[in-house]
């Protein structure tokens, strides 16, 4: 991540990034495959009719000021997919970044993503627009509203009692001269009870070991809130009693991990479904290029069938180093749409698999390294 030098003239500017990218249709070339030097970070989401929505970001020659947003779509169930149909490119050195593509209760189609001044200022911004009629009038889009500062990149949970929460993150291991001594630095929640028209603040946590934090909230079944958090060396948690505003026992989860991207997500059936790196032979071996990070490899799905207590015996996604950063949607017919990204850089892949529960409470695949997006 590449973040801007502080000077007196952005010192003027920072407050740009409060004002909120347009989602762009009618893309030009800027937006098409060939002019990519990376890509990676994908969401996805399925609609109720089928079709597959699919978004990442690039831009630059790296994580930093000219980061845009880019969606995709396949009405074939991934077996094509249409070049880009719509951006979040804001101007200026603001990137936009971390998008989450979701499906609200009533039906829309929410793009969400972040905003910051460079790599990272120190506040950046959760910003949400979202297509009513994504079936027949994919390019029209709602004005951007701003949720709040920090960074998004999992879906909200829809509670119980019809609460939508939102795990916002702002990072407290990356400070920044942009906008120091932040107090909400902390994996928080924001919420809305009026579909989306408001959102309050609701409250934080500082988990220890955090690092981009990457948050997942699920609804127990007993109402208790888990909070998951991304650590240096594994996966944090906290628990709520009360949606949100107070969090008890932070700390280290028995959830592994190498300091990347994880998911975890309430299937229709009721069991938990998370996908992970799986430890080869209990270890994740370190990255020799960066520290705190270790290789990203054999990706896997789980299941929980006793509500996250156990997990199920492994199905393995992609064993290959380099492969990161997964989502999951589930259509109607049961069927888990899992993206993720292989060798950012390099390779520049967005892929996909598909599975399914079976009968006995395990996962099976349908299709495994399917290709959305690969600029070359």
């Amino acid at each position: 991540m590449i973040d801007l030098e502080v000077t007196e003239e952005r010192l003027r500017k920072k407050d740009i990034t409060l004002t909120a990218a347009p989602v762009l249709t009618g893309l030009g070339e800027k937006y098409q495959a060939d002019q990519r030097k990376w890509q990676g970070i994908p969401s996805i989401e399925i609609s109720p009719g089928g079709r597959l929505w699919a978004a990442f970001y690039t831009g630059g020659a790296d994580e930093g000021k000219d980061n845009f947003v880019l969606l995709k779509k396949s009405d074939d169930y991934g077996k094509t997919w249409s070049d880009p149909i719509a951006a979040v490119d804001p101007p200026d050195e603001v990137r936009a970044f971390d998008q989450c593509l979701w499906f609200d209760p009533d039906g829309r189609l929410w793009l969400f993503w972040a905003q910051s001044l460079g790599g990272f200022d120190g506040r950046a911004g959760v910003f949400g627009a979202f297509c009513q009629d994504h079936e027949d009038k994919a390019e029209q889009w709602s004005a951007p509203v701003r949720i709040g500062d920090g960074v998004m990149l999992n879906k909200p949970t829809v509670c119980s009692d019809g609460e939508w929460l939102f795990p916002v993150a702002l990072w407290k291991r990356f400070p920044s001269a942009f906008n120091p001594d932040q107090p909400r630095a902390l994996s928080n929640v924001y919420s809305s009870s009026d579909h989306g028209k408001t959102f309050q603040y609701k409250g934080g946590i500082a988990i220890p070991g955090r690092y981009y934090d990457e948050s997942v909230l699920v609804e127990k079944k007993n109402g208790l809130l888990w909070m998951l958090v991304r650590c240096e060396d594994g996966v944090g948690q906290a628990f709520s009693k009360d949606g949100g505003k107070t969090w008890e026992n932070p700390g280290k989860s028995d959830i592994p991990g190498p300091n990347s991207r994880f998911q975890v997500m309430r299937l229709r059936s009721g069991n938990l479904l998370m996908v992970n790196h799986q430890p080869e032979n209990g270890l994740y071996r370190p990255n020799p290029d960066e520290e705190f990070f270790y290789i990203r490899s054999q990706l896997t799905a789980y299941l929980s069938c006793d509500d996250g207590k156990t997990w199920s015996k492994q199905l393995l996604l992609d064993e290959r180093d380099g492969v990161s950063y997964p989502d999951v949607a589930q259509d109607d017919n049961g069927d888990i749409y899992i993206i993720y990204d292989y060798n950012r850089y390099k390779d520049m892949e967005i892929l996909m698999a598909v599975i399914r529960e079976t009968e006995d409470n395990g996962l099976e695949a349908k299709q495994l390294k399917v290709v959305v997006d690969k600029p070359h």
